[in-house]
């Protein structure tokens, strides 16, 4: 059908203009936030385009739906705007007629979001788990960039140096502040690499420096000059992944370890693909605009709708995860009472010459009101 074809251009080209504006926002935002991460030492300057890919594929599913539902309804709302609904009606079709072409259009977007959602973005926070956790288990001496003071794993060392050669964990000038039981050790040395010893453990030696050693505000402070000077490097040696996140996981090991957070994490990957096909369809009929009316606020309270809807999901989960809710009993009725909220709403714009429908009782209520104060007068 003409009708369908042009539809579904129509929806296409409004779905990539919305999601290209929300996509450089999740992007730009994702952006300042791991660069400023990376400028405090916090990650690796070298992960930096890895961890924005994975956290754009998180943002994914929940622009995807986002960008459908608006889509859907900037096309309904201009077919108000532009009487081209007027015509529609006029010919004797219906508004559920909309419902074929939109799922045509929506139903790969619902495939889409599913797939991001229970595979995708838990590979993402996996991938950008491990990269994050592979940084922290890096040595103090491998964490510090040229010319920035950082502080070590145990917190009671600060460490600066002037040159840092990553591949043979040489660094050069070497500057070490120590706090502990016996008082303040500063050292400074030319040059610092780290080696091994047979118990596998690491060690930071110094070479051609010296050792300042004594508690802040006494005399008694203590210099020595070294040619060579060991210092072991704390290490945190636990393997990689050993504590994977609940939302990192896959798909089917939340199903093979069943627990109040698995199931929670469960629910919430089933609630993308399901609420993208009810707003979806609530789009349709929320779309309507007088279009004798000059501006429309459907867009609001859509964004609206779209926040409720993700909190009252956000609610649930919470429920799930502190026991307060079975799973079996609480992935489902949210969904189910919003495609009841589509279904009225449908009701409702089908049947405008219904007696019993809302805006006829109104007008009716408002003619009686009318003929009560003519009488009167």
């Amino acid at each position: 059908m003409i009708f369908q074809r042009a539809l579904r251009r129509e929806l296409l080209s409004a779905a990539g203009a919305t999601f290209t504006v929300l996509f450089s926002i999740a992007v730009t935002w994702t952006l300042i936030t791991i660069l400023g991460k990376a400028a405090g030492g916090k990650v690796a300057s070298s992960d930096v385009l890895a961890l924005i890919v994975f956290a754009a594929l998180n943002y994914l599913p929940t622009i995807l739906i986002l960008t459908s539902f608006i889509s859907v309804l900037m096309v309904v709302t201009r077919s108000y705007r532009e009487s081209e609904m007027v015509v529609w009606f006029a010919s004797g079709l219906s508004l559920s007629r909309w419902i074929a072409p939109v799922l045509s259009f929506g139903l790969p977007m619902v495939a889409l979001t599913a797939a991001l959602s229970l595979v995708a973005t838990p590979w993402a926070k996996h991938k950008s788990a491990e990269y994050i956790e592979r940084f922290e288990k890096r040595e103090d001496l491998q964490k510090v960039s040229p010319g920035q003071f950082k502080e070590s794993a145990g917190s009671n060392r600060i460490f600066f140096v002037e040159g840092v050669s990553g591949k043979t964990a040489v660094v050069q000038n070497v500057f070490v502040n120590t706090v502990d039981e016996k008082g303040t050790a500063v050292i400074v040395a030319r040059e610092g690499v780290i080696t091994t010893d047979a118990k596998g453990q690491r060690f930071l030696v110094l070479k051609n420096g010296r050792r300042y050693q004594g508690m802040p505000g006494k005399a008694d402070f203590q210099t020595m000059e070294f040619e060579s000077y060991s210092m072991r490097v704390a290490s945190r040696a636990q393997e990689l992944g050993s504590e994977l996140n609940v939302d990192a996981m896959t798909t089917p090991d939340l199903f093979e370890e069943p627990n109040n957070f698995t199931r929670a994490e469960l629910l919430w990957r089933i609630a993308s693909p399901l609420s993208c096909l009810v707003l979806i369809l609530l789009a349709i009929p929320l779309g309507f605009v007088n279009p004798r009316a000059g501006s429309s606020a459907n867009l609001i309270i859509a964004l609206l709708i779209f926040v409720t809807y993700s909190n009252l999901i956000k609610v649930v989960e919470a429920s799930v995860k502190q026991g307060r809710m079975s799973f079996a009993l609480s992935w489902w009725p949210l969904h189910l009472a919003a495609a009841f909220a589509v279904f009225l709403l449908f009701a409702w714009r089908l049947n405008l010459n219904h007696r019993y429908h809302p805006l006829v009782l109104f007008a009716a209520l408002k003619r009686g009101r009318h003929r009560k104060e003519a009488a009167v007068s």
